[in-house]
């Protein structure tokens, strides 16, 4: 079943969000970004003539019950972005009245998911090492198919629009799937969208396809860059990981970041780049400070012969040339990290080539895609995010489903 193609009239939805925003210490939004994401869904249903039941996570509270992530400081924010008022069940799990008394065209938002353990789906007060964990994981994995029913009991139809915990087997988020026949179960719109993203990236391919792998870290990418190695011409690898690369080939990084245990991972996706004839693109030069500071004195050097006292933070011009040219020329792009310390502004010259250069192939007819919180930030720093194709919203459920994972959250509704 399609969100288009389902009649919403007289029905009660129940919608998983990712209403998961920043809010500052008054509690007032800083960026709504993701409700406004999810706006095309709710008021599809709105307009249909449903009623509408909205659910969704904030932040880490562990199961317990923190005024801190109630979801009670965003109600009036939904209400005015979806121009209707918004009703609040301050307790997710005994919400049946309410759900009950709604009528076409009300809304109402449950309170914060992971007040309750059952939502995660994770024993509690209780370390893997011990040896009665296996029990109280299988005694949690009961509660938390009682708890999915529970949520499932309030409406007649399901709507995941939350791609970012897609790749979480949550009770909101798959779970609560099993209760609703395959005809009243559906992907929402920012869902159908990311999915469609990744199908591009992934299988639906426009050559030269060119990668750029950002970030302080080789470890947390290596399956994403293992799964890309068969499917890239050109494959860009910048941020901290650079230094990795340089100091396994013998170079001397100064005070760099590193990654002293992955260096001969590093050598060995030199080695598979080669043998799969994929144009690895590393840098050459870098720029180079001698503090982790945005006023740091700077000096442009080799990548692989950074002076003692110093440490890359950023792309070097060379690099940066080297970057452009294999962007600018592609017809599929993946973008997935910074080239440097891009939160520093007197560092943001080598992301902000790699983001000038997206968006200039973009202009050409390219399919760009844009994941990952730096990267994402880094567009919208750089005021470009209308220059580029799509913009994930989905961080970790992105990047696994770039590495080649089934998403628990697409799977639930997909099979």
């Amino acid at each position: 079943m399609t969100i288009n193609n389902y009649k919403f009239a007289g029905k009660k939805a129940i919608v998983r969000v990712d209403f998961n925003v920043p809010l500052d210490e008054n509690g007032k939004i800083t960026d709504d970004t993701r409700i406004r994401g999810a706006l095309p869904t709710l008021k599809k249903i709105l307009v249909d003539g449903g009623a509408l039941i909205i659910m969704s996570h904030m932040g880490k509270p562990k199961g317990k019950v923190q005024a801190k992530f109630s979801l009670a400081q965003i109600k009036d924010a939904v209400a005015a972005a979806l121009g209707v008022p918004v009703k609040f069940a301050p307790d997710c799990a005994k919400a049946k009245a309410e759900a009950d008394s709604l009528k076409p065209g009300e809304v109402l938002l449950l309170e914060n998911l992971r007040f309750y353990p059952e939502e995660e789906g994770k024993p509690v007060g209780i370390e893997k090492e011990d040896p009665a964990y296996e029990e109280a994981k299988k005694a949690m994995k009961a509660s938390q198919k009682e708890f999915a029913k529970t949520l499932a009991s309030y409406a007649d139809c399901y709507v995941n629009d939350a791609f970012g915990t897609a790749h979480r087997k949550h009770a909101s988020t798959a779970v609560i799937a099993d209760y609703f026949s395959a005809d009243n179960k559906m992907l929402g719109y920012l869902m159908e969208k990311e999915v469609e993203a990744v199908d591009n990236i992934l299988h639906n391919i426009r050559r030269p396809f060119t990668a750029i792998m950002g970030g302080s870290k080789v470890s947390t990418k290596i399956g994403i860059i293992e799964n890309l190695m068969d499917k890239v011409d050109n494959l860009i690898l910048c941020g901290g990981m650079t230094y990795t690369f340089a100091k396994a080939q013998g170079g001397k990084i100064g005070n760099s970041i590193c990654e002293d245990d992955k260096l001969d991972l590093a050598l060995d996706i030199i080695r598979q780049a080669k043998e799969k004839g994929v144009n690895l693109v590393l840098g050459s030069d870098c720029v180079a400070g001698d503090k982790f500071a945005n006023d740091a004195k700077q000096i442009v050097v080799p990548a692989n012969d950074i002076p003692e006292g110093w440490e890359g933070m950023d792309a070097g011009p060379e690099t940066q040339k080297a970057f452009a040219k294999a962007i600018e020329g592609a017809k599929t792009i993946l973008w997935n990290g910074p080239a440097g310390v891009f939160e520093f502004d007197n560092f943001t010259a080598g992301s902000r080539a790699i983001a000038e250069a997206i968006a200039k192939a973009t202009d050409n007819g390219a399919y760009s895609l844009i994941g990952g919180g730096d990267s994402v930030a880094c567009i919208n720093k750089f005021g470009m995010a209308d220059r580029v194709s799509y913009i994930s919203t989905g961080g970790g459920a992105l990047l696994e489903a770039i590495e080649g994972k089934v998403l628990p959250g697409v799977a639930a509704i997909k099979g």
